[in-house]
């Protein structure tokens, strides 16, 4: 995909509530997006360009810790024209978990699995992701050529650090930017975090999430631009992609308010680095060149 009107969204969600619930909805404050959300629901909802580009695929990601849902979203992606690759689940912490995701490849859509995500934001244990049964599953996802998306709240990076340290050849990608306390206006631990992060090479990160964690009614492109400039700083905008985090961003503005607020933060890049942004690095990542033809992207 190095189509210069490119646009790839990294981190997109779907769900239909009446074939699977998603548990997490139940939370007072996700009561806007207590409803089904398709992939062509996005379609309607992202009419803002970036940089003159218009939406031409996505990455479905995960959402509850469920194989059957990895199923669903595998054969989704491979009758829907707009899905490149899909981030699923498996129980890292399970002996059998290469065998799950050679099955998972084999099934419907099962070449559109191209990482996998845990939610270790809800994990108790500092070290999880060092757990030796975890460690033991992100080996068997890097030895199938897999990626694994990090999914961490600020404090947690450091496990994220460690991970990185101790798999150095696993395809990582932090997702939401580690969730920096922007509401809180302290990004001084978040900002050291990310730093050592990006020192390990194979580490890729979202720029998606970020208006989530900033205040839902009152945030402006001036409480996001902090944590944008520490990451184009520390990663530089070839290891940047853009993500909507859709449908979950309508709590706090929708595609169209987060995309217009990234087309302003990329002001001042040049060509390639916007190229990287908002297509190359998720392209390069999830490997979208290799996905099969599935006839016209109804957006392009």
């Amino acid at each position: 995909m190095s189509d210069a009107r490119a646009l790839v969204d990294a981190h997109h969600h779907v769900w239909d509530l009446d074939v699977r619930p998603q548990p997490w909805l139940d939370e007072a404050g996700n009561e806007p997006i207590r409803r089904n959300f398709g992939p062509h629901a996005l379609l309607s909802a992202a009419t803002k360009p970036i940089a003159q580009r218009r939406l031409t695929s996505t990455v479905v990601v995960q959402c509850v810790s469920s194989v059957p849902e990895t199923r669903e979203l595998l054969a989704l992606a491979d009758g829907t024209p707009l899905i490149g690759a899909v981030v699923g689940w498996a129980d890292l912490t399970s002996p059998v978990v290469g065998d799950v995701l050679d099955d998972l490849r084999s099934g419907p859509g099962g070449r559109y699995l191209r990482a996998v995500r845990h939610l270790v934001q809800g994990e108790s244990d500092p070290y999880w992701l060092q757990r030796p049964d975890v460690e033991r599953g992100l080996r068997a996802v890097g030895a199938r050529g897999l990626g694994y998306d990090v999914l961490v709240r600020s404090h947690q990076l450091p496990q994220a650090v460690r991970l990185a340290q101790r798999l150095p050849g696993l395809p990582l990608v932090l997702d939401h930017a580690g969730k920096p306390p922007l509401a809180r206006r302290d990004l001084s631990d978040w900002s050291r975090l990310v730093r050592a992060l990006a020192g390990h090479s194979q580490v890729r990160c979202k720029v998606s999430g970020l208006i989530t964690e900033a205040d839902h009614e009152t945030w402006t492109i001036d409480d996001i631009r902090p944590a944008w400039d520490v990451l184009l700083s520390v990663f530089g905008p070839e290891r940047l992609m853009f993500g909507s985090d859709w449908p979950v961003a309508n709590l706090a503005g929708g595609w169209n308010r987060w995309a217009a607020t990234v087309e302003e933060l990329l002001h001042g890049c040049s060509g390639s680095e916007v190229h990287a942004v908002l297509a190359g690095t998720a392209t390069a990542f999830y490997r979208l060149d290799s996905a099969p033809a599935k006839g016209t992207t109804p957006c392009s």
